[in-house]
């Protein structure tokens, strides 16, 4: 063997050695680092639920003056967390008849339990979608060696639909207490026992709100002329803002509507910039004397019960922020959910608008909820729920004094407000037979002698024409966009089109 190879040979030798030595040293190091810092309970054996919110019911501890061991902070945080994650879990096998995560959330016995109704709904074709909305939990013991905590959960509010051959055959909300043992294995609590009991207080009845103030409502819809639905993006600005405040009131109008968009404010977890934007708004809506329609939950098309309590924690954030700001008038759930009957269900729409009618109604019962409706065929939907109804129209104009008077016949005792109306005055290449400005004047001249005959609070839309309409919005289509920007009352270059005259009565 030449000494060229031999040295060839040595050196890989060598090298690999070296290799195996740094592998031996990290090993060691990785182990006596785990040894010296405990195990991470995120690094255990275990099922790992999403790192992003998934599941946020409202949960209120009571009295944790517990007997046995005193229970740290700390460790009622891992609990918490735990007991909701089997809840969780629990739903999702319930829905999806599958058993995937439950061993990590429940003791050998309790999930025994939850495998038999699964096999049973298999065998029967049935399934349950469920959420939980609110607990209400004290440890009523915990162990001196910290391996066993009890629980009472009172008042856990349920929702549930029971489909059998993917029919509905049930839907139902339940209030309900639980007895529960945790026991603490692998680093986690599991449940081992969950005792199901009847709650005492019943499902709080809809309170009816003042109306007084939405009578008298002449309103706008309202977006910036550069940042159509975009209000609260990184071109927010308050001076903007300020000046149309002031052209709104100047105009005779009293009030807006705004949207908030739900993925935009951050879903569940609200960005404290956007509070700190809507505040600047409602503030500088109260300086003009305006009131504010706020309408949640826009660009939202969900509607999935497993993400409902995010739903809630998003509008409990926004509706206690602001629920005391004097320039609120109005909460909306959300615009034209009717739009989403055919593709998402009118059940599951309609069940998860009433929940949220009725959380933002318990956070906030000094201010009037509507929903507002594509159309007026819909405008009677949750009408027993809603303290005024609101509607849009868009459809001919000499049928609208007959529309409004057959919804006050159906509907005698509710305000009702006509939330949008307009007419485009676009008549270009993709529409040479749509309106001009002298025929959109005559519109809302027309439209408010029949608003004034009839003493219709009225919210109009909008304010501006404008230069882009994101596809969101109106698709791709030239036809849909370019008619959808030119509904204002002022044009693109900052003129008052011959409508802004009847702006309001």
């Amino acid at each position: 063997m030449s000494v060229l190879n031999k040295n060839i040979i040595r050196g890989f030798l060598i090298a690999s050695y070296v290799l195996l030595l740094a592998l031996i040293l990290f090993g060691v190091s990785a182990l006596y680092s785990y040894l010296n810092t405990g195990a991470d309970r995120s690094s255990m054996l275990h099922t790992k639920i999403d790192a992003k919110e998934h599941y946020t019911p409202k949960i209120t501890w009571k009295s944790i003056n517990n007997e046995g061991r005193p229970i740290d902070k700390e460790t009622l945080k891992n609990i918490e967390s735990d007991y909701l994650d089997a809840w969780y879990v629990r739903h999702v096998a319930y829905k999806t008849n599958l058993k995937e995560g439950v061993s990590d959330y429940y003791t050998a016995n309790a999930r025994e339990h939850i495998f038999n109704i699964i096999s049973l709904n298999t065998a029967e074709n049935t399934s349950i979608t469920s959420t939980t909305l609110e607990h209400n939990p004290t440890i009523a013991f915990f162990s001196e060696d910290g391996q066993l905590a009890v629980l009472k959960d009172e008042n856990v509010v349920e929702y549930k639909r029971v489909y059998k051959d993917k029919a509905l055959v049930l839907e139902t909300t339940e209030v309900s207490n639980y007895k529960i043992i945790l026991l603490l294995e692998d680093g986690f609590w599991k449940i081992r026992q969950l005792i199901k009991e009847p709650a005492s207080k019943p499902i709080d009845a809809i309170k009816p709100t003042n109306n007084a103030s939405i009578l008298s409502l002449k309103g706008i819809n309202y977006y910036p002329q550069a940042t159509p639905w975009d209000l609260f993006g990184k071109d927010f600005n308050m001076e903007t803002i300020a000046k149309d405040f002031k052209i709104i009131r100047n105009a005779g109008l009293n009030s807006i509507r705004i949207f908030i968009p739900y993925d935009d404010f951050g879903k569940a977890s609200v960005i404290p910039n956007k509070l700190k934007k809507l505040k600047q708004i409602l503030d500088a809506a109260e300086t003009h004397n305006l009131k504010v329609v706020v309408t949640l939950f826009d660009f939202y098309g969900d509607y999935s019960v497993l993400d409902w309590t995010l739903n809630h924690k998003h509008a409990r954030t926004i509706v206690s922020k602001f629920k005391d700001h004097k320039a609120i008038l109005a909460w909306d759930i959300k615009n034209e959910p009717n739009l989403d009957f055919n593709s998402r269900g009118e059940l599951a729409v309609t069940s998860w608008l009433q929940h949220l009618v009725k959380l933002v109604k318990s956070i906030d019962p000094n201010h009037p909820v509507t929903i507002g409706w594509s159309n007026s065929k819909s405008a009677t939907v949750l009408k027993d729920d809603l303290d005024f109804i609101s509607f849009h129209y868009y459809e001919d104009l000499n049928n609208l004094d007959d529309t409004y008077k057959t919804l006050k016949s159906n509907i005698p005792n509710k305000p009702i407000v006509l939330g949008e109306f307009g007419l485009s005055s676009y008549n270009g290449l993709w529409n040479p037979f749509g309106a001009s400005e002298k025929e959109q004047a005559t519109y809302h001249k027309r439209a408010q002698k029949i608003i004034k005959k009839n003493e219709m609070p009225f919210i109009s839309w909008t304010l501006y024409d404008f230069n882009h309409i994101p596809k969101e919005v109106a698709g791709r289509l030239p036809w849909r966009k370019n008619k959808q920007e030119a509904f204002g009352f002022i044009d693109t270059e900052g003129k008052r089109k011959a409508a802004f005259e009847f702006i309001a009565e």
